[in-house]
């Protein structure tokens, strides 16, 4: 149950069945929720109508793997990792990173907009797509782009239906293009002394070899490998040919004496799936009694936003975990309390204080009942009157997803 509105459950077992479906929910005025997997679920408004449930998980074929073309066609429902996978079998990846990789699908990581932290290196999701098929809310099949990597004049519908979160259209295939698999990967973890992150992060800009992934941490304890220093801990990533990580390696703890850290973990065996870990450790919940927030800006500010978010969290009295990607400029704060009556009678005000100082933060997980009521999406963008007229256009009845996107959309 969603409110009082009881819902039925479909799952369409192919892109046809995904249009009649539409279609008749459009003509009969019914609301649908787009989900994946729903691993993204503490993100956007709840829905504020849903008579149908349209689960896309069972779109899950990978259509097409031009290898040589570097090149290949998903349906949306393929989960990140069964497309790892795929594309391993042939030294090939795409850097789609999401929390929950082995149910998270592509659909829905596209559709959510998620940015992981290997973009600055690899560049972000939507640079990778090529081409899309997405149903829009009467049914009909719209396609855009194809199967060559150039092939695109004017603007490419396909980057428009991603970050929308399911409000536009729903993605049943997506057509990306591939890149080489790095051929190794190294984690390496180090404790921060007191007064050394700052020197640390200066440090890491500084190396000839920029590592795939950087992040400080505090907290998350169990969640994210390492252990906390006074400053926390770093969390670093290096992909690529082996002599390439063996310098880094050697680059990394020179940088790291001199910046005051005396010692360092390497981690080889495990290390992708040390990365999936601090992945999830960005939606990851303390039952009912916490709310992420992940606050977007340059990589100069990622440090004084992460502390003035702690500060004014413990201010409220509420307890921190916080990652920080000073390659990105991401921040995530995820703010806590033991009591689940003291967290729900302070998270609404610090929501309050927290978008009087970041106004974009926005909240990316929470199962708190109260969730709904908080400012989920931050403030208002200045393009939302085109925005809502976008959404007029695309779906005049107001039949997918409605309420679940900035400002109600």
């Amino acid at each position: 149950m969603i409110g009082s509105v009881p819902q039925d459950r479909v799952k369409p077992p192919d892109v046809p069945g995904l249009c009649t479906l539409l279609a008749q929910c459009d003509r009969d005025g019914s609301a649908v929720l787009v989900q994946g997997a729903d691993t993204l679920r503490g993100m956007g408004f709840p829905p504020r109508r849903a008579d149908v449930i349209l689960a896309m998980t069972g779109l899950d074929r990978i259509v097409a793997h031009e290898a040589a073309d570097l090149t290949c066609a998903v349906q949306a429902g393929v989960t990140l990792a069964s497309l790892a996978e795929r594309l391993a079998e042939r030294g090939q990846f795409v850097p789609i990173d999401a929390p929950r990789r082995r149910a998270a699908t592509l659909g829905g990581t596209l559709a959510a907009g998620w940015l992981g932290p290997r973009r600055h290196l690899y560049g972000r999701p939507r640079d990778f797509v090529i081409g899309s098929h997405a149903v829009l809310a009467d049914g009909t099949l719209a396609h855009a782009g194809g199967m060559v990597v150039k092939n695109v004049t004017g603007y490419d519908m396909s980057k428009l239906y991603i970050g929308s979160f399911g409000t536009l259209a729903v993605l049943a295939q997506l057509n990306l293009k591939t890149i080489p698999q790095p051929a190794s990967a190294r984690v390496i973890l180090a404790k921060l002394p007191e007064r050394t992150r700052s020197r640390t992060i200066a440090a890491v800009h500084a190396l000839p070899v920029v590592p795939a992934v950087f992040l400080c941490v505090e907290g998350f304890r169990k969640a994210v490998d390492g252990e906390d220093g006074v400053d926390g801990r770093i969390f670093m990533l290096f992909e690529g040919s082996q002599a390439l990580v063996d310098r880094a390696t050697r680059d990394v703890r020179s940088a790291l004496g001199k910046a005051g850290v005396p010692e360092a973990t390497i981690v080889d065996t495990g290390a992708r799936e040390s990365f999936d870990r601090a992945l999830d450790a960005t939606i990851a919940n303390v039952a009912e009694r916490s709310v992420t927030y992940r606050s977007l800006g340059t990589p100069a500010t990622a440090e004084p936003r992460a502390l003035a978010m702690r500060d004014l969290a413990n201010r409220h009295e509420l307890f921190t975990d916080v990652l920080i990607d000073p390659l990105n400029g991401d921040v995530f704060v995820r703010v806590s309390e033991r009591d689940t009556r003291a967290f729900a009678s302070r998270i609404e005000t610090f929501d309050d204080a927290v978008h009087e100082a970041e106004p974009r933060a926005v909240v990316v997980a929470g199962d708190a009942p109260m969730r709904g009521s908080l400012r989920v999406w931050g403030e208002e963008p200045a393009a939302l009157v085109k925005m809502r007229a976008i959404k007029a256009r695309f779906d005049p009845h107001g039949t997918l997803n409605p309420g679940r996107y900035v400002a109600g959309i």
